[in-house]
């Protein structure tokens, strides 16, 4: 059986300044908080961080904007933090918004391997600026890249000593797909559970995905 655990303290060893950071989580639900203070606490900076927004300015990876330590954010929204926006505003950050299907699509596409996905979201807008449009049976689309990131950090309700995910109500939203989507994937589980105490069936994410798990306080 594989040894998969690492302590929070540990995380400092997967970082370094100017990677690409994927996270899952909805306005911050869905989040892992301490991993995204573990990255905080490490000093690197320059990041580059992907998912649906940046949550408030202190939740979620509010904390990450608020102490400089971003470079670009892609995402599909910023509004609920205006710390993202003042400082896309004034140059210290770039921004590039995705459509919310468009960016899960995105990074679904990273993950399975593909060379981008057809879409007719945008076209006409800001969104298909310096975009390839392609034309299939008559109806135009945009070329959208797939997302791929050096690591991916993981909140799950529950998880295995093998690193199988189960996730709780709207927390699945985007961390099934980032989990495939990056080079390593970090867990952060609520509840962590020996090999085959999980039923198959509840599996979401296949423990093949994960490469490390940080177990809660108590075990």
């Amino acid at each position: 059986m594989s040894n998969k655990r690492i302590s929070i303290e540990n995380v400092k060893e997967h970082l370094f300044d100017g990677m690409s950071i994927m996270f899952g989580g909805f306005m911050g639900i869905g989040t892992p908080t301490k991993l995204v203070k573990a990255i905080l606490d490490s000093g690197v900076k320059d990041l580059t961080i992907i998912g649906n927004d940046t949550a408030f300015v202190d939740t979620g990876v509010g904390p990450l904007i608020a102490h400089n330590r971003v470079r670009k954010v892609i995402a599909s929204h910023i509004g609920t933090n205006p710390e993202t926006g003042k400082k896309m505003i004034s140059g210290e950050i770039d921004v590039e918004l995705v459509p919310q299907g468009t960016l899960a699509e995105r990074v679904r596409a990273g993950g399975a391997g593909l060379g981008g996905i057809l879409t007719p979201t945008g076209l006409g807008t800001v969104v298909e600026e310096g975009k390839q449009k392609l034309s299939i049976d008559g109806s135009e689309y945009l070329l959208e890249l797939p997302l791929k990131a050096d690591l991916a950090i993981v909140q799950a309700k529950r998880s295995d000593d093998e690193g199988n995910l189960v996730y709780e109500l709207s927390a699945q939203n985007f961390n099934p797909l980032i989990a495939l989507a990056a080079k390593k994937v970090i867990v952060e589980a609520d509840v962590v559970v020996r090999t085959g105490e999980m039923l198959p069936d509840d599996v979401v994410t296949p423990g093949a995905l994960i490469d490390h798990i940080i177990y809660p306080d108590h075990n």
